[in-house]
C-alpha cells in the first residue's frame, strides 16, 4: 500500500533553537520567498500536502498569554495569505493552511480557502484548530476566558470549543456548496453572466452562528478542499468523524495507533511525528542534544519525537502503516534540514520498498488522497 505524506511547516522548524541551526534562514522567515522554496521542495519529494501552521497570538513557553523569551522565534505570517503566495508557483501538492476557528468568522474563512483553490487549481485544504487561551480572547474583546491550563481542557470547556468548531466546519462547507457547480452562464450574446437559481441561501441558524448566504466566491474547484484537525482525546475524534476528511493524530507507540485506529471512523487518518534525520544513527539524537543545550531544556512534543536514520524512520511508519495508519503528517525538527531528509533521504527509502509514488497522479488535492469530488447539497432543491 502507498502511505500517504505530508509535512507541518512551523517556521525554522519545530525544535525552539532551529533557527539557530548553521543552515536555518532566520533572516528570511517573513519572506515569500522562503515559504516558496519550502513547498517546492515538498513537492519535489512528491508529497501530498503541507500544512502552515498559525496562531491568534505569538508563540510561547507559556501555556496562556506571552513570555518574555528573546531567543526564540516570535512572531509569524498569516497561514492563508502564505498559501495564496505559495500556490501559483507549484502544482501538484496539496497546500492546507491552519485557521483558528475561535473568535474568526466562517464566512471569511469559506471565501478565503476557496479563492485558494482557484488559485492553486483545486490544491486547497483547510485546517481547523480552537484555542482555549483568555490571553487570544482578549485580542477581539467579544467573549472572556479563563485563564487556560492544560488541567481545564476537558469537560465543559472543550465541548463549547469543539461545538462550536463543528458548527463553522458546517457553515464552511455549505457555504461552498451555496455556488452550484454551472452556476456561472458568461453569455455575452444573451447578457446572462450568472443563473440566479442556482445560488442558494443556507440558512444556517445555530448556538454560535447565524449565516444566511450565499458565498460570494463560486463553488471551488475540488468542490469541498478538505477539512483536517489535530486530534489527541476523544472529543476530538468525534469531530473529526463529523466534520473532516483528515485527521491528525499523536499516538507514541503501535499499540496506541491500533487503538485510535479503532476508535475513528470517516476520515483519513495521518499519524504526526516530529523527526530529527541524519544519514547514520545516533547522528540524529546528538543533533537534537546540542538543540535542547540551545533552548536550556530538552524539547519534548505531543507527537511522537523520532531521532534516526530515514530507513529506521520506513521501518516505523510502515509498521505504524499496518497497524491502521493511512498515512503521516511529518513535523521537520529543524528546517532544512530535516525536510530536505524527509524529500530526499525518506521518500526514496520509501520507493525502494514500493511504499510511495514515483510520480504525481491526480492535479488536486482530493485526487491525490483518493477522495471523490462531492456532488452540491443543493443542487436540484
Amino acid at each position: 500500500m502507498t502511505l500517504h505524506l505530508a509535512v507541518a511547516l512551523d517556521g525554522a522548524g519545530w525544535h525552539p533553537a532551529a533557527w539557530r541551526e548553521p543552515t536555518a534562514r532566520p533572516g528570511e522567515l517573513f519572506t515569500a520567498d522562503y515559504w516558496t522554496d519550502l513547498v517546492t521542495e515538498a513537492e519535489r519529494g512528491l508529497l501530498d500536502l503541507v500544512t502552515i501552521e498559525d496562531g491568534l497570538g505569538p508563540q510561547s513557553t507559556l501555556e496562556d498569554g506571552p513570555d518574555d523569551r528573546t531567543d526564540q522565534v516570535r512572531g509569524r505570517l498569516d497561514a492563508v495569505l502564505i498559501a495564496a503566495r505559495v500556490a501559483p508557483r507549484t502544482s501538484r501538492i496539496g497546500i492546507v493552511p491552519t485557521a483558528v476557528v475561535t473568535h474568526t468568522e466562517p464566512f471569511h474563512i469559506s471565501k478565503a480557502i476557496a479563492t485558494l483553490d482557484y488559485v492553486s487549481n483545486g490544491r486547497a485544504g483547510l485546517r481547523a484548530q480552537v484555542t482555549p487561551r483568555a490571553s487570544e480572547a482578549a485580542h477581539f474583546g467579544r467573549r472572556e476566558f479563563q485563564p487556560f491550563s492544560l488541567d481545564r481542557l476537558g469537560g465543559e470547556l472543550a465541548a463549547e470549543l469543539f461545538g462550536e468548531a463543528a458548527d463553522y466546519v458546517e457553515v464552511v462547507r455549505r457555504l461552498w456548496d451555496s455556488w452550484e457547480d454551472d452556476a456561472e452562464i458568461r453569455d455575452v450574446a444573451t447578457g446572462r453572466f450568472i443563473d440566479r437559481d442556482k445560488l442558494h441561501y443556507i440558512d444556517f441558524e445555530g448556538r454560535w452562528f447565524n449565516v444566511k448566504g450565499p458565498s460570494i466566491t463560486p463553488r471551488p474547484p475540488q468542490g469541498q478542499p478538505p477539512v483536517a484537525v489535530l486530534a489527541h482525546e476523544e472529543v476530538v475524534y468525534r469531530l473529526a468523524e463529523q466534520s473532516a476528511d483528515i485527521v491528525f493524530v499523536t499516538p507514541q507507540d503501535t499499540g496506541e495507533v491500533s487503538a485510535i485506529a479503532g476508535d475513528v471512523r470517516g476520515p483519513l487518518v495521518f499519524g504526526d511525528l516530529l523527526v530529527f534525520l541524519d544519514g547514520t544513527p545516533g547522528a540524529a539524537a546528538g543533533r537534537k542534544a546540542r538543540l535542547d543545550d540551545l533552548a536550556g531544556a530538552e524539547h519534548t512534543s505531543d507527537a511522537h519525537v523520532f531521532t534516526g536514520t530515514p530507513a529506521q524512520l520506513a521501518d516505523l511508519l510502515l509498521e505504524w502503516n499496518s497497524a491502521g495508519l493511512t498515512g503521516f503528517r511529518l513535523r521537520p525538527g529543524a528546517i532544512p534540514h530535516d525536510l530536505t531528509a524527509i524529500t530526499r533521504g525518506l521518500v526514496p527509502e520509501l520507493q525502494r520498498r514500493d511504499a510511495f509514488r514515483r510520480e504525481y497522479t491526480a492535479s488536486t488535492l482530493r485526487g491525490l488522497l483518493g477522495l471523490p469530488r462531492p456532488a452540491n447539497r443543493y443542487a436540484g432543491v
